[in-house]
């Protein structure tokens, strides 16, 4: 079995279970907490599967997560790479101008 095959069997044993899983610590959640606290109705496990749909609609999005900078932080460390001494710190200064001390780049 190559591996295309392996990852697509994965993904539909594995997606399944996560939402299921999901589902189900929302639900769990929700009935624990929101009746105690908000005073709302107790909801089913399609109920939560929905709620966690609307959320990710709302809040997340469905686009992919590439991490901590993605392709703007891999792109950026090759310029870096490329910079001689003189352009890094010519760089490092118009930085702290524009943003202040967090906005520094350290080698």
């Amino acid at each position: 079995m190559n591996r295309v095959m392996k990852k697509v069997l994965a993904f539909v044993i594995l997606a399944p279970l996560a939402v299921a899983l999901f589902g189900f610590l929302v639900m769990s959640l929700w009935n624990w907490l929101a009746p105690a606290v908000l005073g709302a109705r107790t909801i089913g496990f399609w109920q939560a599967i929905g709620i966690l749909i609307l959320s990710r609609i709302l809040f997340g999005g469905f686009h992919g997560h590439r991490g901590c900078g993605g392709r703007w932080k891999g792109r950026m460390g090759e310029r870096w790479a490329h910079m001689t001494p003189e352009e890094r710190e010519k760089f490092r200064q118009a930085m702290i101008n524009r943003c202040g001390r967090a906005g520094t780049v350290e080698e």
